[in-house]
């Protein structure tokens, strides 16, 4: 069946690296090592972005477990808001593209309620999409099969006649696992390459 939607994870591909100077300044006000930093954020991420913690709790235990004071817990949580709203402009040339092609598009995202408050206050673009999916909101996060089904559901589309783009090989191995077809992203020229090897070029427009 030809293809009538595209769905977009959020960070990495519709976003660049995370922001340079909050992560600086996340580890400087902890008084980690980069790496101890790293082991106690992933820790609790997940069920931060399946709505069991709300940012601030998610501080809270970072900051209790590492052994630092509780009062940093705001203001980390900030940094942490501000470190994931950064952009990358070719895809979201792309998206724009896709829709004057009549294509449907959606964000699927593991997202938590602070980071996502911030996005909202500072991206206008996010309204541009169809259908907008943040894992928190339906106590479901990637690569839990119920949130693609959710997805499509929202868009009104069957798996094989959508695209999923996603980082993270575990969330791609999902969405193949349920018929859909599904890129991981890694640069725009590695995507155009891969819709070309695809042949989805002949249905899609290509990134630039």
């Amino acid at each position: 069946m030809p293809l009538r939607a595209v769905i977009f994870d959020y960070g990495m591909v519709l976003t660049g690296p995370p922001l340079a100077e909050a992560h600086t300044a996340l580890i400087a006000r902890t008084g980690l090592t980069a790496q101890r930093f790293e082991e106690y954020y992933w820790v609790h991420r997940h069920a931060y972005d399946e709505g069991k913690l709300t940012g601030l709790q998610f501080w809270e235990k970072f900051l209790s477990e590492a052994q630092l004071p509780a009062e940093l817990a705001a203001e980390l949580n900030e940094l942490d808001a501000r470190m994931w709203t950064t952009q990358n402009p070719a895809m979201l040339d792309w998206q724009l593209a896709l829709k004057q092609r009549g294509m449907r598009t959606a964000i699927l995202s593991n997202m938590g309620d602070s980071v996502l408050a911030q996005m909202q206050a500072t991206f206008d673009w996010l309204s541009r999409f169809d259908v907008l999916i943040w894992s928190y909101q339906h106590r479901m996060a990637k690569p839990d099969h119920a949130i693609y089904h959710h997805t499509l559901a929202e868009l009104g589309t069957q798996p094989n006649e959508t695209l999923f783009i996603d980082d993270k090989a575990v969330n791609i191995e999902a969405a193949r696992d349920l018929g859909l077809h599904a890129i991981q992203f890694s640069t725009v020229a590695q995507l155009r390459a891969d819709l070309i090897a695809k042949r989805l070029d002949k249905e899609l427009p290509l990134p630039a």
